[in-house]
């Protein structure tokens, strides 16, 4: 076959420099790979794209209390606010492979349901009596739980309390996104009837069961150093976002790290100041901020705190990428 090839008649038998086979070559879809390019197919550290960003959730909760009295479920099948890196270009992810959003139901709510390709957890903020209904079982969300939703499972929201109940998303959208296995669907009969309640369940991860772990945990250890007392409550069903809290007492200083991990905290307990790269943030009570990749990270507590990590921290494991390390 070869000596075959070898005879036939070449478009760049004339070729006598390299400019002519670079364009010669592009005709195929082919770009030589000695090419300088605006953006280098390698670099020395990570470096992610997306910024620290810090979002206080005392200016965006008075916006879901006016998204509530404009807007119903029936015209936003989830009123919420998505959490946009303001990087070039960018018109939702919070970090390259998360995105989070603060989200807001009504008493006498119900928020239809659907599902997608996409794993998906809501940290709960304030609430009393709001559920979340996942695969025709119903689960509780009052304040500090963790719920979840994992990919393909059909979810719905509701609300039998009596004051507006708030809480944080976070879906792994923008790596289905990058991967491109997303498929969505609205439930055929808007809602899942006749849902059992279900108080204890693994879709469920209950403040009470947190703070229970919370105060068993180590304060010991390199990790400890940079993140404090910590508990992993990451879910198999959703390996691609590691969820971690910590608990840090008022005064407590952490090292400085770099992390080959993307980072969304949310604040369930608390304040402090984290510096983030060049930022320094100085966090309370429902706030949300964003530590991306490679970028030097130092957290300090002013007071008692419990903070929710969202990470891709798992899938950085999975790809044989991970790495954490101290700095100055």
């Amino acid at each position: 076959m070869s000596e075959v090839l070898e005879t036939l008649p070449s478009r760049y038998d004339a070729i006598r420099n390299v400019d002519e086979l670079i364009r010669a070559i592009d005709a195929q879809n082919c770009t030589p790979g000695w090419v300088a390019r605006k953006q280098p197919l390698m670099w020395r550290s990570p470096l992610s794209k997306f910024v620290p960003v810090h979002w206080r959730y005392a200016e965006i909760r008075p916006a879901l209390l006016a998204a509530g009295r404009v807007i119903g479920t029936d015209l936003a099948e989830r009123r919420n606010f998505v959490l946009r890196n303001p990087i070039e270009g960018n018109d939702f992810a919070t970090t390259r492979t998360l995105v989070g959003a603060y989200q807001s139901i009504l008493p006498g709510e119900k928020a239809r349901s659907h599902r997608h390709s996409s794993h998906a957890l809501r940290v709960i903020i304030e609430s009393r009596g709001s559920y979340s209904v996942v695969n025709g079982k119903q689960h509780p969300m009052e304040t500090g739980d963790i719920v979840l939703t994992p990919g393909n499972h059909w979810h719905g929201h509701g609300h039998d309390g009596d004051a507006q109940a708030f809480w944080f998303d976070c879906l792994d959208l923008p790596l289905v996104h990058l991967l491109e296995p997303m498929k969505a669907e609205d439930h055929p009969e808007h809602w899942e009837q006749n849902a059992e309640r279900v108080d204890h369940s693994p879709m469920r991860i209950e403040w009470a069961d947190i703070e229970r772990r919370l105060a068993a945990a180590s304060a010991d250890g390199l990790d400890a150093s940079f993140f404090g007392k910590t508990v992993n409550v990451t879910s198999s069903l959703m390996p691609t976002i590691t969820i971690k809290v910590h608990q840090w007492a008022a005064g407590w200083q952490g090292g400085a790290y770099r992390r080959n991990a993307n980072a969304i905290y949310v604040v369930l307990r608390g304040s402090g100041t984290s510096a983030v790269g060049d930022e320094h943030f100085h966090w309370a009570f429902g706030d949300v901020f964003v530590a991306p990749l490679g970028v030097r990270v130092a957290h300090a507590a002013r007071e008692d705190a419990v903070l929710v990590a969202l990470t891709d921290e798992g899938l950085m494991k999975f790809c044989g990428y991970d790495g954490l390390e101290a700095c100055e």
